[in-house]
């Protein structure tokens, strides 16, 4: 049984910090294999972004020719071919669902690779390391300069960085905002102040967090604000390749001098040199020989950094690398590696990813672009007229996703010897109106079905609209029920 400590030996309780205080980070430039890879896709991704709302589809006269735009005037949403209504807002949901898939099957085969290459926040926080370093110079001039008294010549850098970054956050927010009208329009209107004030508040808004979230919170969105990390940490197995830090080999650490001289005594030396490269190069400032940790977006610019200096050394690269801690284990017992990318939840997550692909297209490929739907009256639900006949009163709402007018038959299927009456709608041919719908509209007719009574009929019966297009022969139907007084 543990003896109580004397109240002359407690320790007093002190209030500390809630947050640890921030480090200010200072990368260093590399090059190798995955800055290299970390360049192309920033190239790919921002030119997506930044000209996307520039490239032109032609959808047909009186359409807009935006490959892509979001028309909340208009309700719609056009991507390429494909155009999108309010009624359709499921599609969003697929393409949620699709990403969280994807997203998991990155994690199960890579682990944070997303945050590493993709993530916004990295890619544009990568732009702005960039600018920084040609501006001010590489992380030994940078600590130097922070380290120093402010001089006119580092005030003036300092401003001609700010200044880009300005220029930089300041066109991302004005690209985002041509995914919502016209982009040479806009822009025109933008510049000579005629745009909607909406606009410039927008452009404002996003160059203000753009600048802020890429220019001095970088590191901090991913460690303290991005939930994923804590998603990921629950999400991943035991297989799943991490940038890793292979302390099998790598220790115990020492010098290269020191390890030759363990070496020929015949004791083991570790490979890592103890350089801290990979610490200098990591974006959020932590030391992958640590282990895992919650600060490391898996860019690989360790490894980088890490293979430059194992060759300069003469040893072996690969001393970081993506790889997991069962082979970690293995090289220690002396086992042979094993990479499992083919496993069940990959398997799983990738047949998930293939189902709802399968569902969206098939949707997609099926689906009309001829609709009606149907609203009964509630007060009365049905009238008893003076011969005796039977009307029950619909609301019917028409949509044509079509870019041009049509011309649609009504029919009627339910009771017997049932009668269509459209109020307000004059017909040639009065047992089949037809009606003429605008193009890329929403049509509302209300209509009357009579049939006479019949004693032995059900009290309610089912009633079907069907409407039909005449040139193109397109049919959409919707059914309701047909009730007795």
């Amino acid at each position: 049984m543990n003896k109580p400590v004397p109240p002359d030996k407690l320790i007093p309780y002190e209030d500390g910090p809630l947050y640890a205080p921030r480090k200010k980070v200072f990368p260093q430039s590399v090059s190798g294999r995955f800055r290299s890879i970390k360049w192309r896709l920033m190239a790919v991704c921002l030119g997506v972004y930044y000209l996307l709302p520039f490239v032109r589809w032609h959808r047909g006269l009186g359409a807009p020719d935006q490959a892509v735009l979001i028309d909340f005037p208009s309700r719609r949403f056009y991507f390429f071919f494909i155009e999108l209504w309010p009624q359709e807002v499921y599609y969003f949901t697929g393409l949620l669902v699709l990403a969280a898939f994807a997203l998991f099957l990155m994690n199960a085969l890579g682990g944070r690779i997303w945050c590493g290459y993709l993530c916004p926040q990295t890619v544009w926080t990568d732009l702005f390391y960039a600018v920084e370093r040609l501006v001010e110079g590489d992380r030994r001039a940078q600590m130097r300069a922070d380290a120093g008294p402010m001089t006119v010549k580092r005030a003036g850098r300092r401003v001609l960085k700010h200044a880009i970054w300005l220029m930089i956050a300041w066109w991302t927010g004005g690209a985002w905002v041509l995914y919502f009208a016209d982009a040479p329009t806009l822009v025109r209107d933008l510049a000579t102040f005629q745009a909607p004030a909406i606009a410039y508040l927008w452009i404002a808004i996003l160059t203000a967090s753009t600048y802020l979230l890429a220019g001095y919170m970088r590191e901090q969105v991913c460690v303290y604000m991005c939930p994923w990390p804590r998603i990921q940490a629950a999400l991943t197995d035991e297989w799943a390749l991490n940038v890793t830090y292979k302390y099998d080999r790598g220790e115990p650490r020492c010098s290269v001098k020191k390890a030759f001289d363990i070496r020929a005594l015949g004791e083991k030396a570790g490979d890592c040199i103890d350089c801290n490269q990979c610490v200098a190069v990591c974006p959020t400032g932590i030391d992958i020989r640590d282990g895992a940790q919650l600060g490391c977006i898996q860019c690989g610019l360790c490894i980088d950094a890490c293979d430059a200096v194992m060759t300069k050394v003469d040893r072996k690269t690969g001393l970081i690398g993506y790889d997991n801690d069962i082979n970690v284990q293995r090289r220690t017992d002396g086992k042979q590696e094993i990479f499992k990318p083919i496993r069940a939840r990959t398997v799983v997550y990738a047949g998930l990813i293939t189902v709802v692909c399968a569902v969206m297209l098939y949707a997609l490929m099926s689906r009309t672009l001829l609709d009606v739907n149907v609203l009964h009256d509630r007060n009365p639900i049905a009238v008893r007229l003076s011969d005796g006949a039977i009307r029950n009163g619909y609301t019917l709402r028409f949509l044509n996703k079509r870019g041009f007018d049509r011309v649609v038959a009504i029919d009627v299927d339910g009771p017997a010897d049932a009668k269509l009456h459209v109020i307000g709608a004059d017909s040639v041919t009065p047992d089949r109106p037809m009606i003429v719908l605008g193009r890329d509209t929403t049509t509302e007719l209300r209509v009357l079905v009579t049939a006479p009574l019949d004693e032995k009929a059900e009290k309610s019966v089912p009633v079907t609209f069907r409407v039909t297009d005449i040139g193109l022969g397109e049919v959409a139907s919707a059914t309701d029920r047909f009730v007795l007084p």
